[in-house]
């Protein structure tokens, strides 16, 4: 486990020094710079800037300064938001978007097991075709679309609902829904394919000749055989979500750190932009660190391997 630990750590590493060198070169090689606007600077304005944040200096002093920031944990000023820089900004915005995504993937899976086991168990009947029919309106549903739809009925129609803060539970419900949404209909689906799989194997026949019920054979045997393929779309899709969904904050109004990615995009900040990258970079790669992981608790022949 340690030698797993170390080698996965240093892939890690190795995936986020990539990620931060291939969003460093192509920023800087898009067309325009971060201080074009529809209003155009005084020459001297633009070059006092430029010296300001370093970026007269050669491309490769950009990066080696870029890359020393990184490692003692400094990703620059923000060129937008001035006197701020992007550490600060990311440590006031990531919290929220994490209690987001980390309430739409609770949500995820407290819905899509029981109803991936109940279509699996129910396979071909009206009860299954339900329950397929709303996962796959789940998941093509585009999410903007979804949180418009519940803004609209929920909200402005029925009253429920508050929308536009971030203070109580009921400005919660609506982002956790729109967000977990296509998740949840994604993880139910895979779950009852992977379970139907499953049930055709000797050990699953072996447990029905045994007199068993199918719900003890499929709880007992079918299942934990079959959560292998979950797990593995659950460790990039719990890193998107606890990163917050940069759409949907953005339709809810709520202060995460995804409302500060699209506005650094549109303004051409590079170490907000950069920040962010890396940011769900390291997410995604704990994600698939702790799914592999579990992987040996569920599979004890990975364990041997």
């Amino acid at each position: 486990m340690p030698r797993l630990l170390l080698k996965r750590c240093l892939h890690g590493l190795l995936v986020l020094w990539v990620v931060a060198t291939l969003t460093f070169l192509l920023l800087r090689i898009a067309p325009g710079g971060p201080f074009d606007s529809e209003r155009k600077l005084p020459p001297e304005v633009i070059a006092n800037l430029e010296a300001k944040y370093y970026l007269d200096e050669p491309l490769w002093q950009q990066y080696l300064r870029y890359l020393g920031g990184i490692v003692q944990g400094d990703l620059g000023p923000s060129y937008k938001y001035l006197d701020r820089d992007v550490t600060e900004i990311i440590a006031e915005t990531l919290p929220t978007s994490i209690v987001l995504g980390g309430l739409a993937m609770l949500f995820a899976v407290l819905v899509a097991f029981p109803v991936g086991l109940c279509a699996a168990y129910f396979r071909n009947s009206f009860i299954d075709r339900t329950c397929m029919s709303i996962a796959a309106l789940g998941i093509s549903l585009p999410n903007f679309v979804l949180g418009a739809l519940l803004i609209w009925a929920v909200a402005l129609q029925l009253g429920w609902l508050q929308i536009g803060r971030w203070d109580d539970w009921s400005s919660v419900i609506l982002p956790m829904l729109t967000l977990g949404a296509a998740p949840t209909a994604f993880l139910a689906s895979l779950l009852r394919s992977t379970l139907i799989e499953t049930m055709s194997e000797d050990f699953v026949r072996t447990a029905r000749a045994k007199g068993l019920k199918e719900s003890m054979v499929i709880a007992k045997h079918a299942l934990l055989h079959s959560l292998i393929p979950v797990l593995t779309v659950m460790g990039p899709l719990a890193a998107a979500l606890l990163t917050g969904s940069f759409v949907v904050e953005f339709v809810f109004a709520i202060p995460g750190m995804g409302r500060f990615f699209i506005t650094a995009v549109s303004d051409r900040d590079y170490p907000l932009i950069m920040g962010v990258t890396l940011v769900y970079t390291a997410m995604l790669v704990c994600a698939n660190l702790i799914v592999d992981l579990l992987y040996s608790f569920v599979d004890p022949r990975i364990r041997v391997e």
